[in-house]
């Protein structure tokens, strides 16, 4: 295998002057600079390599993937990302996996092959090999794989508010939907509503979904009122899941939020758009992107990074599918 002293014993310089022509960094004559091109043109020497030294420092290209664009939640997380990107003259290079395991790992190899410097990447499959695998910094986000960089929202809270407020508002044969067994955050959510449904000595019914995606809620919620139609209360898995709710309820003729309150979980930008408007917990999305695309940058830059795992907090957002807390209880 021809090596870097290769190229400096045939162009008759030293091996620091090889790595500057390479690297572009630094004087170097430019007779100088033309012997040691053709050396490495001669011995052809590790091409590959060159362009990867090269591309380490004057690379700009982030790959940024995204599980179902079709998500008005996921553009949110997209839009924080760019912008702080942009700020810092990076570049993005998008792919939507549709929740498939197998796209996700053919974008990430789109992605190497364009030379990118880092990944943020929103995956259902934080644990897949292709991420073990890589030689370029990764960034989770929305998601909370172990020892991993990631950004994220506190789910386990975010479950603990819905169940808190649907409960103080009167609700008692609570329905939740528990999202995606294979999502952390999903779960966390899930396991938060359950704790505070039973500190409140409440009992509790659960709905089983796959993804967060629009293609099967109309389903979940018609299995929610043929299997539970006494429900007063659901603590939906995403937003999308609680509309799909919301319009099977009003469709059968009941009351919301009179007969039945629903409580989302994202505040994606239409559920304010809804008649009636869609109370929901608030994960701040536009601010982690933003702040996923900084911790990659530090990790591109090797600049000291404090706290590889952020979480943000989240928020309870009344609207009209919860009722007015009663003043007197």
């Amino acid at each position: 295998m021809t090596t870097i002293k290769d190229v400096a014993n045939l162009a008759g310089v030293s091996v620091a002057t090889v790595s500057r022509v390479i690297n572009e960094r630094g004087y170097v004559h430019a007779d100088t600079r033309k012997k040691v091109e053709e050396a490495v043109k001669q011995l052809n020497f590790s091409p590959n390599e060159v362009a990867r030294s090269l591309y380490k420092r004057k690379s700009k290209l982030i790959g940024l993937l995204l599980p179902d664009i079709a998500n008005p939640y996921f553009p949110q997380l997209a839009r924080g990302v760019e912008d702080r990107m942009q700020e810092q003259e990076f570049r993005l290079i998008f792919g939507n996996s549709d929740e498939d395991e197998q796209k996700e790992k053919d974008y990430i190899q789109t992605f190497i092959q364009n030379n990118v410097v880092g990944v943020i990447s929103s995956t259902n499959y934080p644990h897949s090999s292709i991420y073990e695998n890589l030689k370029i910094p990764v960034v989770f986000l929305d998601r909370t794989p172990l020892d991993s960089p990631s950004v994220f929202a506190d789910g386990r809270e975010g479950g603990r508010l819905a169940a808190r407020e649907i409960i103080k508002r009167g609700s008692r044969r609570i329905t939740v939907m528990q999202g995606p067994a294979h999502i952390k955050p999903a779960q966390d959510r899930f396991e938060g509503a359950i704790e505070s449904i039973r500190q409140a000595g409440l009992d509790y019914r659960v709905i089983q979904t796959t993804s967060f995606s629009f293609n099967d809620v109309g389903l979940w919620a018609d299995e929610l009122f043929s299997k539970y139609g006494d429900t007063d209360g659901v603590i939906a898995s995403n937003d999308i899941a609680a509309m799909a709710v919301l319009h099977e309820a009003l469709r059968i003729g009941k009351k919301v939020p009179e007969d039945m309150q629903i409580i989302g979980f994202d505040d994606i930008p239409m559920s304010s758009l809804l008649s009636p408007g869609l109370s929901t917990i608030r994960q701040p999305a536009y601010e982690m992107g933003r702040e996923a695309a900084g911790l990659l940058i530090k990790l591109v830059e090797q600049a000291p990074i404090e706290n590889k795992h952020i979480q943000l907090p989240v928020s309870f957002i009344e609207r009209g599918t919860t009722r007015k807390v009663n003043s007197d209880g």
